[in-house]
């Protein structure tokens, strides 16, 4: 965090585990949060426990008013939760080890003042490693390589105040991780980053879990960073966890496998059809050609291929569609994500902007 926000203070010994024991990064237990009073009152975050392991990266998604923002500052201790525990490396943060708790803790919130911009972006990372308890001389080498990995080093001597918003983002990552938090909280870490930047906080998020051991949490609203760098995602609505695996087991867990097919054969009476005898999901008419994605699995394919030779069907395209992390959000959440895919407005794994069977024009009378 930045500014008056910022509450984590230098590493202390009582901050660590005992010998021959690792304390999870981070280990909360039946976290409640309401706001209000009477009939006004939010249940904002309700009961929830959650733990996460040294070195891993885990993704939050969860729609606007899920309680994913309430329970990661109930973590980072700006908000005090009225029910539950917070365990942050195998010390409470309730009591007198609140500050040893949060010595190797930092955190990038969305809409914070996450820089000083009359500063340079090395004077940044200077700063803010002095403010965690680090003499920023002893961390020199590790701001160069910061700068470097995330395209940097030209912009070391500007004021952050003269960078383009894609930048800016990129130092305020680069200032969370200056002073060598252990574990850091990013909300919205690719906002205004083009899709190059993108890549390169992915990667560089990635190295720094396997290499150096940092445990992240992210909240994004960007799938595609999600699903390449987190080990494990966690789904939030109503202010419970309502799913919580590895991005494999939930895209496997997904039941969204389909087929595309495009001819310029296919007419109203095999749309009927289609959607009598199959899973028929979405119809897309541009020009002459008709694209429609069918639900099929196994031995289904083939019928669906016998039934569109029966009907003389010439594919002009035929292509497989996998459920990707977007699928499985919506269909647990029952929510549409804000944002598809990457910032660059492109999709991962479904690519599909056909209209859904059943939305206006989409399924056959």
């Amino acid at each position: 965090m930045r500014g008056s926000e910022r509450v984590f203070t230098a590493p202390s010994e009582s901050s660590r585990s005992p010998a021959g024991t690792r304390s999870p990064a981070l280990a909360i237990e039946g976290v409640s949060k309401r706001f209000g009073s009477g009939d006004d009152t939010v249940l904002a975050v309700d009961d929830v426990s959650l733990t996460i392991e040294r070195g891993s990266i885990v993704g939050l998604l969860g729609p606007n008013g899920a309680g994913k923002t309430t329970l990661i500052k109930c973590a980072l201790g700006i908000v005090l939760p009225d029910d539950g525990s917070v365990r942050v490396f195998g010390t409470d943060v309730s009591g007198r080890g609140r500050r040893a708790a949060y010595a190797d803790v930092d955190a990038m919130l969305e809409g914070a003042r996450n820089d000083y911009w009359r500063l340079t972006v090395r004077e940044n990372l200077r700063y803010f490693s002095t403010i965690s308890g680090v003499d920023p001389d002893s961390v020199a080498d590790r701001h160069d390589r910061l700068l470097a990995r995330l395209d940097l080093t030209d912009k070391a001597n500007t004021a952050v105040r003269d960078l383009s918003r894609g930048m800016k983002g990129k130092v305020s990552l680069a200032s969370v991780l200056a002073g060598g938090a252990e574990l850091v909280f990013l909300d919205e870490p690719t906002l205004g980053l083009d899709v190059e930047g993108s890549r390169t906080l992915r990667r560089e998020l990635r190295r720094l879990a396997v290499e150096e051991g940092l445990t992240v949490v992210v909240s994004s609203h960007d799938m595609t960073t999600i699903e390449a760098v987190c080990d494990r995602v966690v789904m939030m609505a109503g202010g419970k966890i309502v799913a919580d695996d590895t991005v494999a087991t939930l895209l496997s867990a997904a039941d969204r496998d389909a087929v595309r097919v495009t001819s310029a054969d296919i007419n109203e009476r095999l749309l009927s059809t289609l959607d009598q005898r199959f899973d028929l999901r979405a119809v897309e008419t541009n020009g002459p050609r008709t694209t429609v994605e069918v639900g099929v699995v196994g031995d289904r394919l083939y019928e669906l291929m016998d039934t569109l030779r029966e009907a003389a069907v010439t594919v002009e395209d035929v292509r497989t569609v996998k459920p990707n992390l977007e699928d499985v959000f919506m269909s647990v959440t029952g929510v549409e994500t804000d944002v598809i895919g990457g910032p660059d407005g492109t999709t991962s794994g479904n690519d599909s902007i056909l209209t859904p069977v059943g939305d206006s024009g989409g399924r056959p009378s």
